[in-house]
């Protein structure tokens, strides 16, 4: 970029897992900026792509109701999720199986349940709107969906004809898939996977996130066994096939379950948002954007949305702004970015981090 000071920037970040939302980070963003470019139009549109701070991002844009209910958490306890009631009803999954809900100590992924996310959606399925939106993403759970379908009235059973228990391992020994006798959500569902990962093998749900999410090397194993064995259960049971499908292995599968248990359509939630959002037609008119997450590194350039988000931008030619807390591995070209070395940032934090990238780019002259 030259001394020109931008006309117009666009401020389009993800949440900062765990510290601070999408909207709270594209106001910190937005101070850092108009303390360099004073004069410049600001355009805020915090994103998510389904995982963590979609509620968040849809009630930015679009308003709405929250609304809070009591579902069985990640590991069977009880814990309060909210869902958005907008011009679609929004659920997170990870406002009620998200590994932030589960200590680093008491993570298990061999047995932590999707069970909530299914509490949610029979709650959603009994609202007006024509279309459910569910976030995938964030998850501390590998169980295929399995949970979520059990609160829906699904049942997944062994050899002898006996409930399996809740959690990803007890699927090795799944033998039936038997549904439920009607499914409100059919056709009334999309699903926003936040990877493009297929459900099982060296990039399925287990061996790609499981590690992060607790899973020892042995557990891993199990864990990719079991998602096999679902899927080769729902192929003979259902005649659906939901190895290889894109997106499949979102929220430790939770992208195959909702295909398969919902009738959902399964699509990429960073390109879904972003359309949404109408970011493409904001970037014509523009010339900085600035974007950024908690942590960006190889995993966000596997359909994640800020790395779709630099794409985009990058494609329209605009100069792009790269603000985190930490960015590991090599950058996009003509990407200008600036971290804080992996230190936990807050507001005002985030706002002299994006100061000082914009004005990195600049001589510091105003508008």
């Amino acid at each position: 970029m030259t001394s020109r000071p931008p006309n117009a920037v666009i401020v389009a970040p993800a949440a900062f897992k765990g510290t601070m939302g999408p909207t709270v980070v594209a106001d910190a963003m937005a101070a850092g900026i108009a303390s360099v470019w004073p004069a410049a139009r600001l355009v805020r549109r915090p994103l998510s792509d389904g995982g963590n701070g979609l509620l968040e991002a849809w009630a930015d844009q679009h308003g709405g109701a929250f609304e809070a209910l009591q579902v069985t958490g990640p590991l069977g306890g009880r814990t309060q999720a909210r869902f958005l009631l907008s011009d679609a009803t929004v659920v997170e999954s990870a406002e009620a199986c998200g590994l932030h809900l589960i200590p680093p100590s008491q993570r298990d992924p061999l047995h932590a349940t999707t069970r909530g996310v299914g509490e949610l959606l029979r709650v959603a399925a009994e609202q007006d709107a024509t279309t459910v939106v569910l976030g995938l993403g964030g998850s501390g759970t590998v169980d295929g969906g399995t949970g979520m379908a059990r609160a829906l009235g699904w049942s997944f059973l062994d050899g002898l004809g006996r409930e399996l228990p809740d959690g990803g391992s007890p699927l090795v020994d799944l033998v039936s898939v038997q549904p439920p006798s009607s499914n409100p959500l059919e056709g009334r569902v999309v699903a926003l996977a936040d990877v493009n990962n297929p459900l099982v093998g060296p990039n399925g749900a287990a061996r790609t996130y499981g590690p992060q999410k607790g899973a020892s090397p042995e557990a891993v194993e199990v864990l990719d066994a079991a998602l096999g064995r679902l899927a080769d259960v729902l192929a003979a049971d259902l005649g659906l096939s939901v190895t290889d499908l894109p997106g499949a292995g979102a929220a430790g599968g939770l992208g195959a379950g909702a295909a398969a248990f919902l009738g959902a359509k399964l699509v990429a939630g960073a390109d879904w948002m972003i359309e949404r959002a109408g970011l493409r037609e904001l970037l014509r008119g523009s010339d900085v954007l600035v974007t950024g997450e908690g942590r960006f590194d190889v995993q966000s350039g596997m359909g994640k949305l800020t790395g779709r988000v630099l794409d985009v931008a990058r494609a329209a030619g605009l100069t792009v702004v790269l603000v985190c807390g930490e960015v590991e591995g090599q950058l996009p070209v003509g990407v200008v970015a600036m971290d804080a070395g992996g230190r936990t940032l807050g507001e005002a934090d985030l706002a002299r981090l994006t100061e000082a990238a914009c004005r990195s780019i600049t001589n510091g002259d105003r508008l």
